[in-house]
């Protein structure tokens, strides 16, 4: 795989999630990151969801794949931290950042001026065990 770069913005309007996961399909096909295609997208679908409901603004994914690992980025305006809910607190919604944090390798949140980039890395080496979580 070579490294490789995406950034697209998106309004916040309900479609913006379905347009984000058909990117990262677009984007990963085109890389030959085949088996990360199904969690990347869900993955994307929750960060850019999520950022939908809090954040009510234009949202920034962007992709990089390089050094086998990809890394999915969604920036948005809202300064509050994800936060992951316990399994009890899970209802309808609420979801998102459980996900992340069961299928994601690595993943985390630093702000960004007034807002804030959620951010999530998956193995792209192509051994066993690669991009799986790794034991802390």
């Amino acid at each position: 795989m070579s490294a490789g770069h995406l950034s697209v913005e998106y309004d916040p309007r309900p479609t913006a999630a379905a347009e984000a996961r058909a990117e990262v399909r677009r984007q990963l096909e085109g890389w030959g990151l085949l088996d990360q295609i199904d969690v990347a997208e869900l993955l994307v679908s929750e960060l850019v969801t999520n950022a939908l409901v809090h954040a009510e603004s234009r949202l920034k994914l962007t992709l990089t794949a390089a050094h086998g690992v990809l890394r999915c980025e969604v920036s948005d305006t809202d300064g509050r931290p994800p936060r992951v809910r316990r399994v009890t607190e899970i209802s309808e919604s609420g979801r998102g950042m459980f996900l992340v944090e069961a299928l994601a390798g690595r993943w985390g949140c630093h702000q960004d001026g007034p807002g804030k980039t959620v951010w999530f890395e998956l193995g792209t080496c192509g051994s066993a065990g690669c991009g799986r979580r790794q034991p802390a």
